[in-house]
């Protein structure tokens, strides 16, 4: 197993662009684990709100974003056809 070795940055500027980008990586990670809240709540609260299934939610808010809804109907055909055949 190849173990990295710490002195492998000398240069005092290599030090700090490294750090730099752990800082701002960092951030990025904080700022989507927020977002990720946000929708969760926004979810939960429509969800409870209009009586709509929470997983309902979340495909219809995937889909959207993705802009896939045409592949997403055409999966469900084909889905809904091999269960007919298999289970049926």
């Amino acid at each position: 197993m190849n173990t990295l070795n710490p002195e492998v940055i000398q240069d005092p500027e290599d030090k700090v662009k490294l750090l730099d980008v752990i800082k701002v990586c960092a951030d990025s990670m904080t700022r989507m684990a927020g977002e990720k809240d946000l929708i969760k709540e926004a979810t939960k609260k429509i969800s409870k709100e209009l009586g709509i299934p929470k997983p309902i939610i979340s495909k219809l808010i995937k889909v959207y974003f993705n802009q896939n809804f045409d592949a997403e109907v055409a999966v469900h055909e084909e889905f809904e056809a091999l269960y007919q055949t298999v289970v049926k």
